[in-house]
């Protein structure tokens, strides 16, 4: 199962990459670009990576407002063919999977991903390799969708690796605090900006 749902979430995102923000999944993650930015505004940190980036929206924001240094990594790799056509050279775009991160340790003061969290097999896996590339005390912010009620969203969760975008797991604000905490961070500011999606910062524990 676990090739499977990789398959198909680089299968999903390499098909509608050209398109990608017209598409019902382009239109409803933009509603997570301002919270994240305006949370990485506050720290400006010096080398930010954006796990998940696609066609680089969020990287392409960052370049307008931030000095930093900005990397990008998505398993699709029409999707970093569409980032590359729209950013500078300097901002540094791998194709790569997150649970094997390509990065050294201690690399980025910041990384962000944007709804791509949910497609993630083994979220552990995932965090260990951000709290590795993360320096010390380091800011992990992450922006998903979500379900409101937690009946719907355990069921929902039940038949979500079915689907055919890639879609595994959805959060809630207790499960992915909990998940956080488990994998050695400190999870704060968990905000949710409607009714289907949400932004938490983690805090990497030394």
């Amino acid at each position: 199962m676990e090739n499977n749902i990789k398959q198909t979430t680089k299968l999903h995102f390499d098909e509608i990459a050209e398109d990608y923000n017209n598409s019902s999944n382009g239109r409803f993650v933009k509603c997570m670009y301002e919270e994240i930015i305006n949370r990485v505004s506050e720290i400006q940190p010096e080398n930010i990576l954006d796990l998940g980036c696609g066609n680089g929206n969020v990287l392409d924001a960052l370049a307008k407002c931030t000095d930093s240094k900005l990397f990008g990594l998505d398993l699709s790799e029409n999707m970093i063919n569409e980032a590359k056509k729209r950013l500078n050279d300097d901002i540094e775009l791998k194709i790569g999977d997150s649970e094997n991160s390509p990065y050294e340790d201690n690399k980025f003061d910041v990384v962000i991903c944007n709804a791509s969290f949910h497609h993630y097999i083994h979220p552990k896996k995932v965090l260990n390799e951000i709290k590795h590339v993360l320096t010390p005390n380091g800011i992990f912010i992450l922006g998903d969708p979500t379900i409101p009620c937690n009946l719907l969203l355990k069921i929902i969760n039940k038949f979500l690796p079915m689907s055919n975008s890639g879609d595994y797991k959805l959060y809630n604000q207790k499960t992915i605090s909990s998940l956080l905490s488990e994998c050695g961070f400190t999870p704060s500011n968990f905000k949710k900006l409607n009714y289907r999606s949400f932004v938490i910062n983690a805090k990497a524990i030394d």
